[in-house]
């Protein structure tokens, strides 16, 4: 409680500064309110975001649509325990979870926008993300010896076992033109059935509990760690997952916008032909570019089977013939998120946020693949804001293109007038 306190008292004292600085801003707010807004407008992040934004508002409206079809007596009360009415019912708790939950598909959402980002399409994140949880496994049975630093070796191994798997795909398309796309998607099944070979067979049954048809249980020191957390999400299930994720979009973020590394790898997805005549290493930066987004991936699978739970009981891998969901959730909230690691961070937010609404919708006899519908209708809309804003701009570039020709035909014909009269 004192914790909490502290936390409210400056939460306080923050809010009175802000609003100390905008009272100064505000008589300029108004006086250049119709310039300010044409700025912004300008901006292409604003209308990323606007685009982003009706995606959701369309999405919602329409899965209220199917809710009030389905049931239209409790429609309206599940709508609005679905988009938020369960944290004010259950707190803080839920909160935490909510934390929790959105660790994962956080970084597999980067991984997939990364790659985007540097023109290429990760669709092997569910292979990534797998073998990246298989590595922290090993590491989480095997690795006890280590003592404290456990769960941080079996982060850094679900790291290096998404890179390798990520790695593949990049060295067939840097040097054999494979489209990435379908040597990712085998590379998924691929290491899926490696890692369920892997854990039933190895060393006589290591890693398999075969009377509970999972892995074993981990040493209490591979789990992440709370670092004071849950005193903050008392009785959730909430580590340091979503800090190493959120950690991950900062460092993504600086390294696309803020370095030459970062400058070389969107140049070469732009136009590999002009990278090239530009001096930059394309077939370089493309196995560089899926390496990264597997490691991304890698360290969502790590996030997840090395979380402890809210009775730290420990997340098991129960071996199936069916590829995780998660690195294919990261296609959407990579596309939510317009692929910039900031948009990424609120997109997956957003996406884990109403999922856990559907969990609570239940209460009001509504299955939980409503959300299913709602994530894949925004994810549909937010598809066509791209398709739209590219044909937009284009035809604004057209149109300029086509006044300047226009122009310098005009100029041309005045000048050869002028040189007839002389």
């Amino acid at each position: 409680m004192k914790v909490l306190k502290q936390i409210k008292d400056i939460f306080r004292s923050v809010g009175v500064f802000i609003i100390a600085i905008f009272a100064k801003k505000i008589p300029y707010f108004f006086k250049n309110f119709p310039q300010l807004m044409r700025k912004l407008f300008a901006q292409k992040g604003f209308k990323s975001f606007l685009a982003s934004l009706l995606a959701i508002v369309c999405g919602l409206l329409i899965g209220l649509l199917v809710m009030i079809i389905t049931s239209p007596n409790y429609s309206v009360p599940a709508f609005f325990e679905m988009i938020g009415g369960w944290v004010f019912r259950y707190g803080s708790k839920e909160i935490g979870n909510w934390l929790y939950y959105g660790a994962p598909l956080l970084c597999t959402g980067l991984s997939v926008g990364f790659a985007f980002k540097t023109g290429l399409f990760n669709i092997g994140a569910s292979g990534q993300y797998t073998v990246g949880m298989f590595c922290a496994i090993v590491v989480g049975v095997l690795g006890s010896s280590l003592g404290q630093i456990q769960w941080l070796v079996a982060i850094l191994a679900g790291i290096i076992g998404g890179a390798i798997w990520g790695f593949l795909p990049g060295l067939f398309k840097a040097y054999f033109n494979t489209n990435e796309v379908i040597s990712s998607i085998m590379l998924n099944y691929i290491g899926m059935y490696m890692v369920n070979a892997l854990i039933y067979g190895l060393g006589g049954g290591i890693l398999y509990d075969s009377n509970k048809a999972q892995t074993k249980a981990f040493a209490s020191t591979a789990y992440l760690p709370t670092w004071g957390l849950r005193n903050i999400f008392p009785n959730s299930a909430i580590d340091i997952g979503f800090i190493l994720a959120i950690l991950a979009a900062i460092i993504i973020y600086i390294i696309l916008n803020k370095t030459t590394f970062g400058y070389e790898l969107k140049a070469c997805g732009l136009n590999r032909d002009a990278a090239r005549y530009g001096g930059i290493n394309e077939k370089k930066n493309i196995i560089l570019s899926m390496t990264i987004a597997g490691a991304l991936s890698g360290l969502g699978g790590a996030i997840f089977i090395l979380a402890g739970g809210a009775f730290r009981t420990g997340t098991f891998y129960t071996p199936e013939d069916s590829l995780s969901a998660m690195g294919f959730n990261g296609i959407a909230v990579a596309l939510l998120g317009m692929s910039n690691p900031i948009g990424i961070i609120f997109a997956s937010g957003f996406i884990t946020f109403i999922e856990r609404g559907g969990h609570f919708i239940q209460s009001y006899g509504f299955k939980t693949e409503i959300v299913d519908i709602i994530v894949s209708i925004i994810v549909y809309f937010s598809a066509f804001a791209l398709l739209a804003s590219e044909v937009i701009r284009r035809f604004h570039y057209n149109r300029q293109k086509k006044k300047e020709k226009q122009k310098t035909l005009e100029d041309n014909e005045a000048t050869t007038s002028k040189e007839s009269k002389i």
